[in-house]
């Protein structure tokens, strides 16, 4: 075992250890929640390069969350799993359970697209997302995040969709799972024709995952990202706050928080807004807490 990783160990068992002995260091960390109209959740993907490098391994997501961040709730990204087994699904759900962590979700990716116009390869891809299913219900999520997606005309692959998203969230309402979609590029960033998918489905247990910076439809077309979380918030299950880059004040360059925030605010959602930093000029950790900060500046001021 390296030096940093016996670090890390320590770390995280004086945190385990601070917070089994001192109950009021939580209550502390939920008393700031209760004064924003929504709580905080860390989106993996703002770890993806200590991921993809080897530098923290999946099982260490949940505790490393909770030792850096102090955030008590996770969204997973299927693509980090190292298997779906009911073993290895074992050893995360007690990690979550040791450090009083939440799973909120998994984002599914590469599993083929549910927009597909081919009904074999369309289906294909509903049933390759069955898994993700009950990976979820094992975890104790409440939904997956699914990608919209298909080749075709805006018509052609929303009648997919339709019938994709459909078919998997049938499988979904049987674990009590929600299945849920992103603005994640192509059609589904396009906030009208997303919402207009969710109204053709019209299943309780489908929904949206709006995105506050994933709105290039095209290299040449990007849909205004205010418009778009204000269509798709009717059917929100969840809401994720994109950060690339902050001025000198904390504020994030591209999106105004303040403003989303309050969209999502006028739209009634109480849930979890989920910190997924993207940017290069902070680090990983640096462009969490960065989001971190600036969600909380926002969300007491509109609480």
């Amino acid at each position: 075992m390296n030096k940093s990783r016996r670090k890390f160990i320590k770390d995280l068992a004086i945190t385990y250890s601070a917070i089994g002995l001192a109950p009021s260091f939580l209550s502390a960390c939920q008393s700031k929640e209760q004064e924003m109209f929504f709580k905080i959740s860390l989106a993996q993907w703002s770890l993806h390069r200590k991921l993809w490098a080897g530098e923290l391994d999946h099982l260490d997501f949940p505790a490393y969350t909770l030792n850096n961040f102090d955030i008590h709730a996770v969204e997973y990204v299927s693509t980090f799993f190292k298997a779906y087994d009911e073993n290895y699904l074992s050893q995360l759900k007690q990690r979550c359970d040791d450090f009083g962590i939440k799973s909120l979700l998994i984002m599914v990716d590469a599993e083929g697209n549910l927009g597909d116009l081919n009904e074999e390869a369309r289906i294909k891809s509903v049933e390759n997302h069955y898994k993700w299913v009950e990976a979820a219900k094992f975890l104790g999520c409440h939904s997956i995040r699914v990608n919209a997606r298909g080749e075709g005309t805006s018509e052609e692959v929303a009648g997919a969709a339709v019938d994709g998203l459909g078919r998997l969230t049938e499988y979904g309402a049987k674990e009590n799972i929600n299945v849920i979609v992103e603005n994640h590029g192509g059609y589904s960033s396009n906030g009208e024709w997303l919402s207009g998918v969710m109204k053709k489905v019209n299943y309780p247990n489908c929904g949206t995952l709006p995105d506050f910076g994933n709105f290039r439809i095209s290299e040449d077309e990007e849909y205004d990202r205010y418009q778009g979380v204000e269509e798709l918030m009717p059917f929100a299950k969840g809401v994720s706050a994109k950060s690339h880059d902050f001025d000198e004040n904390g504020n994030e360059i591209h999106t105004d928080y303040f403003k989303m925030l309050k969209i999502v605010k006028d739209a009634g959602y109480t849930g979890y807004i989920g910190v997924e930093y993207e940017g290069g000029e902070l680090s990983e950790d640096e462009g969490i807490i960065a989001t971190k900060k600036l969600l909380e500046k926002a969300g007491k001021e509109l609480s």
